[in-house]
């Protein structure tokens, strides 16, 4: 190792040490195991600017086991990112840019939220699928406008996890020859050594899914790590695994040990680790002249890169101006949906499936939007997420815009959330609803995120049918309205997901759940003015009745018209009531005070319907006496027969209703 390498590898060590030493909190163990594999990645093979963080055509990288976040944050403020000192001094404290775990959209450099382990593995998978894509339909000849890797740290706890598993095959199923892992194989967890629950064979694991795998046997020789990941590039039809034995807490007295994986060293052993590696103890956040001086020479190398580029790119929109234009304008994230011609696909239909109308909105916003892709859990002819004419993205067709995910919920849902990261992309996957919970870790971290991913969820209540309830939801519905920063739409018709997907699709810092009916429901054809006009507030009157009103009808979904049947009903007798229909909740909580009040008037009484639990919907009725729900599971029959058996009747609600008055 040359003397600056030394040099740079105990520097992002001891200022990473120094971070959780400081805080009192955080992971030492990881980072001074694992920063000769920072170091390599960043210093030999990184493309970046830190100027301009979000340069599209830069390197990704992602640090997977995200609790060894002080590492990262130390190499970004080598780099010269916006990561201060004075934010590697405040580690894990309010406020600061170097929260416990990387976190993306907060600090500059970070391309991905990681913390739960597997999800960052599996968003490099995202990334790896977009640049393949892009590169198919940007690149030509004498342009290679798109042209970068994914590289990233993954360690034991990555590998453990299942969203890891189903991740890597199907990275080795499309043969992702541009995604380069470097694995901390250090053979230490929290609970102890690896061999008390983890004793596969790793390499014949990932061999098996495909990938190339090298080895390097000693953390601290850079040579042979820049050797393998030069190896790694080389192999442009598989994703590669470079295993790296390292050793958790290097030159520490706690080194090999579970007891420097989440706990800081202690002054005393922080100062003997110093002292071993002839760092001065008495200098905390402790930085060489000759080390920052040789990262800020880099800096112009850094700029000239995207210099480069940009020029590559002027010259290309001179000679190929349309797709120079749509390139720009799939990386500034744009989109335009003409609401207009989504909800004309139905002008001569009388009933539908949402699912079915979703289908068929896909294939015209297939031409509206070339950055839609997306695919589904094996799913595709159920959840109608197939996009027709415009291929399969696989290992020998990298133009496609449909994806086999294969039954991988978990995985899709990260692939997913990788692709929007990446940008350039509006990325969707489906599955049944109930299955959402398979992936609602992914669905989460796209919250938190802000990330444009859709989820398409069908198969949306009990009126699924005869697979039972194995298969029929009843609590997925409301815990999805409870995560912070989702998007959920219910839609009640073909009109209403046309809206649905409009603002998924325009939503470009929020993902969308888009929650469809496997049965055919009226188009509201009636309403058809109403809803074009208010269907994207999230709630709105569909129908005010006729007279005084002396109740509200709230409903989502295939229960709208059921809340329009006892309307008519209940008009009969002489009892006027407004019916509401409540496609989103959280989008109908952005509206202004007065529309809301307008919607649901204070003072009048209000029952909800919907087929799922009733926990939650006391927020709009005052109690969930006031609604007709479902609290337990359902059962195998038609659907017809379940909705009848479960309260689902037009008789029933007007019940309801009385009950309530």
């Amino acid at each position: 190792m040359q003397a600056i390498d030394h040099a740079s590898v105990n520097t992002l060590r001891f200022l990473a040490a120094d971070q959780v030493e400081k805080a009192k909190s955080g992971h030492p163990g990881f980072p001074l195991g694992t920063a000769p594999l920072m170091y390599t990645l960043w210093d030999r093979f990184m493309h970046y600017n830190p100027k301009d963080p979000n340069w599209f055509n830069r390197d990704r990288f992602v640090l997977s086991p995200g609790h060894g976040s002080a590492l990262l944050y130390a190499m970004l403020h080598l780099a010269g990112y916006d990561v201060s000192m004075e934010e590697l001094k405040n580690f894990r404290q309010w406020g600061s840019k170097t929260p416990g775990h990387p976190e993306y959209g907060h600090t500059a450099g970070v391309d991905a939220s990681t913390g739960p382990l597997g999800h960052g593995f599996a968003m490099g998978v995202g990334f790896a699928v977009a640049e393949a894509m892009l590169a198919a339909k940007y690149n030509k000849p004498e342009f290679t406008v798109i042209d970068h890797y994914t590289y990233g740290l993954t360690s034991d706890g990555d590998l453990m996890e299942g969203v890891a598993s189903e991740a890597a095959s199907l990275a080795g199923t499309l043969g992702l020859g541009k995604l380069i892992y470097l694995y901390d194989d250090n053979k230490i967890t929290i609970e102890g050594s690896t061999d008390i629950a983890f004793t596969e064979d790793v390499e014949a694991r990932f061999k098996a899914y495909g990938w190339q795998v090298l080895r390097v046997a000693d953390s601290e020789d850079i040579e042979a790590m820049e050797a393998a990941v030069k190896e790694a590039q080389a192999d442009t039809e598989h994703p590669s695994l470079i295993i790296v034995r390292t050793h958790i807490g290097y030159g520490s007295p706690k080194q090999d040990s579970a007891s420097c994986h989440g706990e800081p060293l202690g002054a005393e052993a922080l100062a003997l680790t110093k002292e071993k590696a002839g760092w001065p103890v008495g200098q905390p956040f402790y930085v060489p002249l000759t080390v920052s001086q040789y990262f800020k020479n880099k800096i112009e190398d850094c700029e000239g890169d995207q210099k480069a580029w940009e020029a590559l790119m002027a010259d290309y929109k001179v000679v190929y101006p349309e797709l120079g234009m749509e390139l720009e304008e799939r990386i500034s994230g744009n989109a335009l949906v003409n609401l207009h011609d989504l909800e004309a696909i139905f002008k001569d239909v009388a009933k539908t499936a949402t699912r079915e109308a979703s289908g068929d909105i896909l294939q015209k916003l297939v031409m509206q939007l070339p950055n839609l892709v997306g695919g589904s859990a094996d799913l595709g002819p159920s959840n109608k997420t197939v996009m027709k004419n415009v291929g399969y993205f696989s290992k020998t067709d990298r133009s496609g815009r449909n994806i086999h995910f294969g039954v991988r919920e978990h995985a899709m849902g990260t692939v997913l959330n990788g692709i929007a990261l990446h940008g350039g992309f509006i990325p969707f996957g489906g599955t049944f609803l109930v299955f959402a919970d398979f992936m609602r870790p992914a669905i989460r971290m796209a919250a938190l995120m802000g990330l444009r991913s859709i989820f398409v969820l069908t198969h949306d209540s009990i009126a699924l049918g005869e697979d039972g309830p194995t298969h029929q939801p009843i609590e997925q519905t409301m815990s999805l309205r409870m995560i912070p920063g989702l998007s959920v739409f219910r839609p009640a018709d073909a009109l209403e997901t046309a809206t649905a997907w409009q603002m998924a699709c325009m939503n470009l810092h929020k993902p969308t759940a888009l929650l469809l009916s496997r049965q055919k429901l009226p188009v509201l054809h009636e309403y058809a003015a109403i809803v074009h006009e208010n269907a994207y507030k999230g709630a709105y009157v569909l129908n005010p009745g006729q007279g005084e009103t002396k109740a509200v009808l709230i409903a989502t979904g295939s229960e709208v018209h059921l809340a329009l049947g006892a309307q008519a009903v209940l008009a009969k007798e002489g009892t006027a009531v407004s019916v509401v229909s409540m496609p989103s909740w959280d989008t109908f909580e952005m509206q202004s005070a007065d529309y809301k009040a307008s919607v649901l008037p204070e003072g009048l009484p209000k029952i909800a319907v919907e087929a799922g639990v009733t926990l939650g919907w006391s927020r709009y009725t005052g109690s969930e006496k006031n609604v007709l729900g479902i609290n337990r599971f359902g059962a195998s029959a038609p659907g017809d027969v379940m909705m009848e058996k479960y309260g689902f009747t037009v008789e029933n609600l007007v019940a309801k209703v009385k009950s309530v008055l």
